[in-house]
This record gives structure tokens, sequence and C-alpha cells, in this order.
């Protein structure tokens, strides 16, 4: 494996020959909110067997991101989909099962949490796991310092502060929250699974069975995407979006957000 970063502005450009496995982020890379960007539903069908999607997005769960993005025409199967949100649930209720656990999160992620044994009502929590939610309150905020400050544990599902709308405007994330917490109180301390930190990198090298010489990662962001490839030990190629994005052409198929989503289903 090369340490060399590889720069390309067209996904039609990543260097896959000979790849085992092509790791690929989600937003910003493949889509802009609804948008597809050019070349991406063509690369996704041609590489469909070898491709996974590690994304930070902490709203979805693998089968909801799946139906999801099968709507403007991207076909991967929830079994090749990593996100953080999910993956930090499982992780916890993996380590701690049936914890108590104070959460803050769309209703895909709490429900994947109460179906897997977690007790999401407690009074006083074991774990507070922070992760991308719409709704979150100043009294949210203000819940979140106290059960911390008692001495429960914080889990962030990653630090990313926005991702990018239709338009390539941005679109508050779970960072965001975090940064309010850190206003509040600075010296807070938590742990994160998202990336940059690898772990989503090496589940996906995991379950592929792939060694990390022998894969790629495509990202539009050097400094999470490229840092969690690199600590993984996989080549990144480098996808610069030079332009922000225009708005979907008339008649585009438009990806609903994940609450929209599982309300329909």
């Amino acid at each position: 494996m090369t340490d060399e970063t590889i720069r390309i502005e067209d996904i039609a450009q990543a260097p896959v020959e000979g790849c085992e496995a092509i790791f690929c982020d989600l937003d910003g890379c493949l889509v802009s909110g609804g948008h597809v960007y050019p070349n991406v539903r063509e690369f996704v069908a041609r590489h469909s067997d070898r491709l996974w999607i590690v994304s930070n997005n902490s709203s979805d769960t693998a089968e909801t991101l799946s139906r999801r993005i099968a709507v403007i025409g991207l076909a991967v199967e929830a079994s090749r989909i990593l996100l953080a949100g999910e993956q930090a649930v499982r992780r916890i209720a993996a380590s701690r099962p049936g914890a108590a656990i104070s959460l803050y999160a769309e209703p895909p992620i709490r429900d994947l949490a109460r179906a897997l044994g977690l007790r999401t009502e407690a009074r006083k929590p074991e774990i507070v796991l922070l992760a991308r939610d719409a709704g979150f309150s100043v009294r949210d905020l203000a819940l979140l310092i106290d059960d911390v400050q008692d001495g429960a544990p914080l889990v962030v599902t990653n630090i990313d502060t926005v991702h990018p709308d239709d338009r390539g405007r941005p679109v508050p994330e779970t960072g965001a929250i975090v940064a309010a917490v850190r206003a509040c109180v600075p010296s807070i301390r938590f742990t994160s699974i998202g990336k940059p930190a690898p772990d989503l990198v090496e589940l996906g090298l995991r379950l592929s069975g792939a060694s990390p010489a022998a894969c790629i990662f495509i990202g539009d962001n050097a400094g999470t995407d490229g840092v969690a490839a690199a600590a993984a030990g996989v080549r990144f190629v480098h996808l610069r979006r030079m332009t922000a994005n225009g708005p979907p052409a008339a008649g585009a198929l438009a990806m609903p957000d994940a609450a929209a989503a599982e309300r329909s289903i």
C-alpha cells in the first residue's frame, strides 16, 4: 500500500482495478441530499459486488438507508452499508447487554436500540449516546450535561458538524450538537466510532475479508475519510467536489428523509 493520496474530480476516475473491496463515503461523495452526482449510479451498479458504503450517517440504519437510496437509483444491500449511528448502538448492546441509556437520536436509531434490548427511558442512564437528533433542544442539552456530570460516559456517533443538502448548503450534524455541549462544558470527554476514527473501515475490512492493501477508500473529506482510511491501512482516494451542487434536475427523484421514510413503511 502507498501512503500517497490519489485525487480525482469524478468517481468514474477512481482506480478500482484489482481492488478486493471499494469503501465509499455517502454524503458529499455519492449524493448531496437527494441529488446524485454524475456517474455515481453507473459506478454503484458496476461495482456492486465489492462496494461498501462507510458513512458517518447517524440518522438511519443500514436497512432504512438502503431503502431511501434505492428511491434515487442506488441499489446497495443493507449488509454492505456501515453507519456510525447504527454501529455505535450495536457496539453498546454487545458490550453492555440491557444497559440503561439516555439516547438522543432519530426514530430509526431509537427503534434499533430498543430492538437490541437497550433501555432507552431510564432516569439514571449508564451511558449517554448522542446521534443526530433534529429535535434536540436546549432542555435536552441541559439533561445530557447533567447525566454526564453525574458519571454516565458520553458516546458520540460522529463529530461531523454538517453534511450537504441538495444545493450543497450545510445541514447541522451531530458534531454541531457536540460543539454546543463543549461550549457549556469545555472539559467534557466522549468516545466516538465515526470517522476519523478507523472503526468503521476496520469493520468493513473484517466483513469483506479483504486485505487493506487491496482496497481503496473514496471520500470527499481528507480530514475524516482520509484519516480513517490511513489509520486502517487503506489507500485514500480524495474525490474533490469543486463547486456546490445545483438543485436536482426537473423530474429527478427525491430521497425522503429518514423520519419520513420510516413513517411511510
